[in-house]
């Protein structure tokens, strides 16, 4: 999903409304029955107040894909860790599109989204905690890897470790051997674990 692109097609061809449009028409057009006005909507409304709970209500209902698109990219925009938080609400959707573009939202966020994060990994449920390893893959965040040793030492998801073993097969370093062998054991009946167990040690090992 690209989350910051414009549409130069429509702009070309004079169908974006009006610069000068005041909140309470851009909040009106979020809802409006024509796809382009609620995409134009959507960007517009970022200078607006309650930018933020305006463009989460209208992601609850929006169905047109280039529509969310531009409601993510302007969530992404305003960098604010509580918006993300209510953005990961989104990621128990029954919707698969949906949660997979909310995952690539979360990851092109810039601010710091530990504590949304660590409330993800402590989630009953598991596809969450999976999703959660998934965002990381692109976070920053000096603490990725305690993160990732912490999944594989606690989680008792045989698929919650395996995506997180995955991960320290690119970001682990030689603390997490020790971990990766107890998951290893932990595991000893399940086939991709024990493969990508394996990869993840040689990989550090090399390194």
């Amino acid at each position: 999903m690209g989350l910051v692109k414009g549409n130069a097609a429509e702009s070309a061809a004079g169908s974006r409304p009006r610069p000068d449009r005041d909140c309470a028409d851009l909040a009106a057009d979020l809802d409006a029955a024509d796809a382009p006005r609620r995409r134009h909507a959507a960007r517009d409304i970022l200078r607006c107040p309650g930018a933020a709970r305006n463009l989460l209500r209208r992601l609850e209902r929006e169905e047109e894909p280039s529509v969310r698109e531009a409601i993510l990219s302007s969530l992404v925009r305003l960098g604010d860790p509580a918006v993300a938080g209510e953005l990961a609400g989104f990621l128990r959707s029954d919707d698969p599109a949906l949660r997979n573009e909310v995952i690539d939202a979360l990851r092109a966020y810039s601010a710091d989204l530990s504590p949304v994060l660590k409330a993800l990994l402590a989630d009953p449920d598991p596809d969450l905690r999976i999703f959660a390893v998934n965002i990381l893959e692109s976070n920053r965040h000096p603490d990725v890897e305690r993160w990732l040793i912490e999944v594989v030492e606690r989680d008792d998801h045989v698929n919650v470790c395996a995506t997180a073993v995955d991960l320290l097969c690119e970001a682990g370093t030689e603390a997490a051997i020790e971990p990766l062998l107890r998951v290893q054991a932990r595991f000893a009946a399940e086939p991709y674990l024990q493969f990508a167990v394996t990869l993840a040690l040689r990989r550090i090992r090399e390194a």
